[in-house]
């Protein structure tokens, strides 16, 4: 029996995803999605899976790691600085993760892109520059000083 899910859910749906696409890197968990779609979370997770064919939690894996492989074919980041980047904690989750998605190692993805000599895009621009749709943690701009040493 598949779930009919009403079409005027199917517009809080995309807005929950749309949330997943852009916030990958944070710690979403099921309840905040569910409330962007203005549903309980076991109706959303049914309706999610039935609309996208994934779990929530499944497509935001998918999205971490298609993230990832983009900064490790474009950048000079480490598989450690990628892994933090896309929202995981732990490097071993990371590495397992994208090896059953991918088919073989960060490591080894980003050598097979190295390999092929495509320009690298330097860690310290994709950091500088917000390239890692990460926000930065201080965007404060420190105050001249005046001449007379008053700030």
């Amino acid at each position: 029996m598949t779930l009919r899910v009403p079409e005027d859910l199917l517009v809080h749906l995309r807005h929950a995803r749309d949330l997943a696409d852009r916030r990958y890197a944070d710690p979403l968990d099921l309840d905040e999605l569910a409330a962007v779609a203005g549903v309980s979370k076991y109706h959303f997770l049914r309706c999610f899976a039935a609309v996208y064919g994934h779990t929530p939690a499944a497509y935001l894996t998918q999205r971490r790691i298609e993230r990832a492989q983009d900064l490790l074919r474009a950048t000079n980041l480490t598989v450690t600085e990628v892994c933090g980047l896309v929202g995981y904690a732990s490097l071993g989750s990371f590495s397992s993760r994208f090896r059953t998605l991918v088919g073989m190692s960060p490591s080894a993805y980003q050598a097979k892109w190295a390999e092929r000599g495509a320009p690298r895009i330097p860690g310290c621009y994709v950091f500088m520059h917000g390239l890692s749709d990460r926000e930065p943690k201080d965007t404060a701009i420190p105050e001249k000083r005046r001449d007379d040493g008053r700030s």
